[in-house]
């Protein structure tokens, strides 16, 4: 039970960095959005508006899932952030 534990842990973990870095991709296509080479707005709209369910999911919860709501902080905001700039 405990070796399941810390897999469990360290999978958590790597997730989270995963998750974040999928998100902090969305910088390239704000500067691409900012330089006039506008993108699909939809798509990060709907990954933020995903991400704001599953923080409010993961906060909410019974016991709190930490790495669940680190993983989509960082997609609510640049998911607004890259839309709000592929608008022309």
């Amino acid at each position: 039970m405990k070796e399941e534990t810390r897999f469990i842990q360290i999978l958590g973990r790597i997730a989270t960095v995963l998750s974040v870095l999928m998100y902090v991709s969305y910088v390239p296509q704000i500067i691409s959005n900012l330089n006039g080479q506008y993108g699909n707005p939809i798509q990060p709209l709907v990954a933020a508006i995903n991400c704001l369910f599953w923080c409010v999911y993961a906060y909410f919860k019974m016991n709190r899932d930490w790495p669940v709501f680190l993983a989509n902080v960082p997609g609510i905001f640049l998911g607004i952030i890259t839309f709000a700039t592929a608008l022309h």
